[in-house]
């Protein structure tokens, strides 16, 4: 059975809750990425995606030269460690509709990430379920103030 440690992405590049959302656009821009693991002190405290900084901040109209990662990020983050099985994580993500998760060591430091698409193309199994499952429409997570109708 596969572990993690054989699909995931090491060297992943992680941003200070402190710096400004300006900064993790750049970032994500340069890496050509779409989310973040969010670390202080090595220690795993959030992810913030490209789509956090537009529907969470720009369409609250922060200035992103003005407010920090700190503000929009994900906290509780879901992770997964290095020895995991590749079946463990991908019934989590589906579970959870996640795309992707932080890996960490048996200290808690970052120390990779893995995607659907480094499950799906180093270990096409059960990938298929899995992105059903991601996919699948979820629920707005905020009320609906046009009794759910949408235009």
């Amino acid at each position: 059975m596969a572990r993690i440690s054989e699909v995931m992405t090491r060297g992943v590049e992680v941003i200070r809750p402190e710096e400004t959302l300006q900064r993790a656009a750049q970032l994500m821009d340069e890496l050509n990425i779409g989310a973040l693991p969010v670390c202080r002190d090595d220690q795993l405290v959030g992810m913030i995606t490209d789509r956090d900084i537009t529907v969470r901040a720009t369409a609250a109209g922060m200035e992103p030269t003005q407010h920090h990662v700190s503000e929009i990020m994900t906290e509780q983050t879901r992770w997964c460690t290095e020895d995991q099985s590749t079946d463990e994580v991908m019934r989590q993500m589906g579970d959870v509709q996640i795309r992707r998760l932080p890996v960490l060591d048996e200290r808690g430091q970052i120390v990779g990430i893995v995607s659907l698409g480094d499950l799906a193309t180093r270990q096409a199994q059960h990938t298929d379920e899995v992105l059903r499952d991601v996919s699948w429409p979820s629920e707005p997570d905020r009320p609906d103030s046009n009794s759910g109708a949408r235009h």
